[in-house]
């Protein structure tokens, strides 16, 4: 039984009060009240559950004005030319003073399914942020390209701890090969001692794995036990700590 009906049947069949029907459902007396006169009025028809949704929506873009979008989608579709939610809302402002807004309309196409949402990128919401909880838990690095006054181009290579983001090393060279990014590596470990990881992007400096074997600092993290993590191809954002210190 639901509570409107034992509320009927506790008046008018058992004839307790108002008050005292409220008191032990732990409900206002006007409530009571409005459920039995409800039930009066129109029977069980009353007392059944009603939707609790707006019977109407003011705001709501009127049936007619979308009935209208939909004529001018499907004209501008059959004249070839653009059909878009801006082609269509210049087009309204040609007709009308007062018009929905252009996102207003695209929401009309999508509803009225004219239009299928094809998200291109993934929203911001969905990145997942990662930090070391440790310093020296990892290091990143990565190597810069600068320019100097006299035009002549230089390589450095920059190593930066994870979780406190200090600049463990940088180290200039005319030329960066992966001996050399071994011997900056090493003078920072000496410095700062070593990190659990180290995480880089692809470049030849750093790994050779797509040709088939290991470079020395491959082999030299190996042999030091510490975990060496890259980043995928084309997705710098892995490696942005690093990336965004050289830049600032």
């Amino acid at each position: 039984m639901d509570l409107a009906r034992y509320v009927v049947e506790a008046v008018l069949l058992e004839g307790r009060s108002y008050r005292e029907v409220a008191r032990a459902l732990g409900v206002s007396k006007s409530w009571v009240a409005k459920i039995v006169g409800r039930y009066r009025e129109s029977g069980d028809e009353g007392i059944r559950p009603r939707s609790k949704a707006a019977h109407r929506i003011p705001h709501r873009t009127p049936l007619e004005l979308e009935d209208e979008i939909l004529r001018l989608r499907k004209q501008l579709v059959e004249q070839g030319y653009d059909a878009g939610a801006q082609t269509i809302h210049y087009h309204l402002c040609r007709r009308h003073q007062s018009v929905p807004s252009v996102t207003t309309i695209w929401r009309v196409l999508r509803r009225r399914g004219f239009v299928v949402a094809q998200p291109h990128k993934r929203p911001r919401s969905s990145w997942v942020r990662f930090e070391a909880q440790l310093p020296n838990q990892c290091w990143q690095s990565d190597v810069t390209m600068w320019k100097l006054a006299d035009g002549t181009e230089a390589e450095i290579v920059n190593f930066l701890d994870d979780y406190s983001r200090v600049a463990v090393a940088s180290k200039a060279f005319r030329v960066t090969t992966a001996p050399r990014v071994l011997e900056v590596f090493r003078s920072a470990a000496h410095v700062w001692g070593l990190p659990a990881a180290l995480l880089t992007d692809n470049g030849c400096v750093y790994t050779t794995w797509h040709r088939g074997g290991s470079n020395v600092l491959q082999t030299a993290l190996l042999g030091l036990g510490i975990e060496f993590k890259h980043s995928r191809p084309y997705h710098p954002q892995t490696c942005g700590k690093v990336e965004r210190s050289t830049r600032a």
